[in-house]
């Protein structure tokens, strides 16, 4: 076998190995258990993937994400590394074909979720299996205090018991203390040894801006910053109208959310990855897995609901190790929309009880009945059906998602359904008389025989590579010949696939988890008070405080954010005395808005800022409906 560092030359073209990659790789292959706590971007996939290179046998790794399975295997596979997975939706015989594979295809790794860890046949199979290593990624999930807990997670353990003796790795980006003694009983670690890297990011500048008009902000952010840009915001609306807005403010800019075709989220993905679009305004569908060294700059449009996710999404800029920007910009009215749409938004039992029902009752699912069924839903025809609050509605899908309930995973589907309603005749002088739409309707008419005496499902993505046109081409035409009359249509478009994971038992499958919902409950609370303590602290280093949550003790300020540039006492108490004097003069004359304020004062732009709130907070100026600061 190849030794490890002549592995990472050879797969992954790096010279060394970082941090205490090579200490982890070493202790798997002497047999002991790890728990791996590195950064973001620390690269943990090496840490398991270099000793199942140097080991007989099969890998299998544990991951909670579809789309991180699918790029951790299209890129093994890259490598020319045999890799496969098993995620929901493959047909019964496909699933038997890809466990014989591991048996017998000499395959070295084997992706899969902690719900199919649990089926009987998985495990029968595993048994067989000549297992290296097992490998459980965003282990924080397997404790009810760590971000997205996942209860499936809390079944790994049975891997001790089908393969007794194999070496077992957790590893995972943002773990607590207290976590990470939950990972280590949970996982029944046994010789286990620790490794953790400092969670510190020496190369990233972390920043709160206070800011009324962040459009303007987030426009100036992307013009002085060079490389790509990542803008995080919490809602699929939002991310398109923020990139719309960057567009038309010459910044090259596409949006990205799980509501997208597959094909389109693949496109836009591609062109930020190389380059071709600069910014990607995305919700938090977008970003795990994904290895973009050169990001510059991440920006919080606004404020994560955990120190967790801000930590590892703002880990995603500079992965090259050269300076880059982690801004996360606020105002007063953040704080009330972030207990508004995580606090108040948190689902009761009561509510998760009405919701299952409902949810069965929409299916129309027999009681006793419906496990592993799947099923497109529209979750907004859902809610208004039965006059449901979606942000309540949507955490209470997510709940019934983490309890194994039922299983969500976002999927954009067209179901189109077509039938022509007039003669032969009519059709070929339509035809005669809109040329540029023919070519489709031959190729419609030739693909689907009964389509003149029946509703027909048709592909229109089928139609558009036979007929050399566009998707929406197709659709665009479909919809004309429905106005026109010659055909009966219907499209109906899902953007959420939903699988029930247990028979229909209505309150009782709910009872089995209420206490576990109360304490993440509690957990989600506490998360979100965190966060806001983060932002409201002026007085200590963004690094040392993130550092601090994660249990890491230092003396040491970074020197660079937001805080640590303000900390020259006697200085900011002589300019902020000099900065108010001159607001007062300015406002004197009239109202004003802090970017118009900025233009008038020759002091530093984060000074003024400072300077205003202080103001707003003693009273001495106010601000009205238009954004503009006045004098009391």
């Amino acid at each position: 076998m190849p030794t490890p560092g002549e592995l990472l030359k050879t797969y992954w073209n790096y010279p060394e190995f970082r941090g205490s990659q090579e200490a982890i790789i070493n202790a798997v292959l002497s047999g002991h258990d790890v728990l791996a706590l590195l950064p973001t971007g620390g690269g943990k996939s090496v840490c398991y993937q270099v000793p199942a290179l140097a080991s007989e046998g099969i890998c299998i790794v544990v991951s909670p994400l579809v789309a991180l399975i699918h790029d951790q295997v299209d890129s093994l596979k890259r490598k020319g590394i045999k890799a496969l997975s098993l995620t929901g939706g493959l047909p019964f015989e496909e699933v038997i074909n890809r466990l014989d594979n591991c048996l017998y295809g000499n395959y070295k790794f084997l992706y899969l979720s902690p719900e199919r860890l649990q089926q009987d046949l998985v495990m029968e199979r595993i048994t067989q299996m000549n297992v290296s290593l097992v490998a459980i990624d965003e282990a924080h999930c397997i404790s009810q205090w760590g971000n997205d807990f996942r209860p499936a997670y809390l079944g790994c353990s049975v891997i001790r018991e089908l393969k007794p003796g194999v070496p077992l790795m957790a590893l995972t980006a943002t773990a607590t203390p207290r976590v990470a003694q939950d990972i280590i009983t949970n996982l029944q670690l046994s010789d286990h040894r620790v490794f953790k890297d400092s969670f510190y990011r020496e190369n990233i500048i972390y920043r709160v801006l206070w800011e009324e008009d962040k459009h303007y902000r987030l426009k100036q952010l992307c013009q002085d910053t060079g490389g790509s840009v990542i803008v995080y915001v919490r809602s699929r609306r939002q991310s398109e109208e923020l990139s719309a807005f960057l567009n038309a403010n010459g910044q090259s800019s596409g949006f990205f959310h799980g509501g997208l075709p597959t094909k389109e989220k693949t496109a836009k993905l591609n062109a930020w990855l190389h380059g071709r679009t600069r910014i990607m305004v995305a919700t938090n569908a977008f970003g795990m897995g994904i290895d973009k060294p050169d990001v510059s700059l991440v920006v919080h449009y606004q404020l994560p609901d955990s120190i967790e996710n801000y930590f590892q999404e703002a880990g995603r800029a500079g992965r090259d190790g050269n300076i880059a920007h982690a801004v996360l910009l606020t105002n007063k009215t953040d704080e009330k929309q972030l207990k508004r749409q995580f606090l108040e938004t948190l689902p009761g039992i009561d509510f998760l009880k009405h919701l299952y029902q409902k949810l069965n009752n929409y299916f129309q699912i027999p009681y006793g009945d419906g496990s592993n069924t799947t099923h497109n839903f529209q979750f907004n025809s859902f809610c208004e059906t039965y006059k449901l609050n979606p942000g309540l509605t949507y955490n209470g899908l997510q709940i019934l998602d983490q309890q194994s309930v039922i299983s969500l995973s976002q999927h954009f589907n067209r179901q189109t359904e077509v039938q022509f309603i007039s003669s032969k005749g009519q059709i070929m002088a339509y035809m005669e008389q809109h040329r540029g739409q023919a070519a489709v309707i031959q190729v419609i008419l030739r693909t689907y025989g009964g389509i003149t005496d029946y509703n027909t499902r048709i592909n229109e993505v089928l139609i558009g590579r036979k007929a050399g046109v566009p998707e929406g081409i197709v659709t665009k035409i479909l919809k004309q010949l429905y106005t026109d009359g010659l055909i009966e249509y219907k499209s109906i478009v899902g953007d959420l696939q939903l699988t029930f994971l247990v028979p229909r038992e209505d309150d009782r499958t709910i009872h089995t988890f209420a206490k576990e919902v109360k304490e993440h409950q509690q957990q989600k609370t506490l998360n979100v008070e965190a966060m806001l303590r983060y932002v409201n602290d002026d007085r200590h280093c963004r690094s040392r405080q993130l550092l601090h949550y994660f249990g890491e003790k230092t003396k040491t300020n970074c020197g660079q954010c937001d805080v640590c540039l303000s900390r020259s006492p006697r200085k900011q108490w002589t300019d902020r005395e000099k900065i108010a004097d001159q607001i007062k003069l300015q406002l004197q004359q009239s109202n004003l808005t802090s970017r118009s304020l900025l233009h008038r004062l020759s002091f530093e732009e984060q000074e003024v800022i400072d300077t205003l709130r202080e103001m707003l907070e003693d009273g001495l100026i106010g601000i009205n409906n238009k954004n503009q600061y006045y004098l009391h």
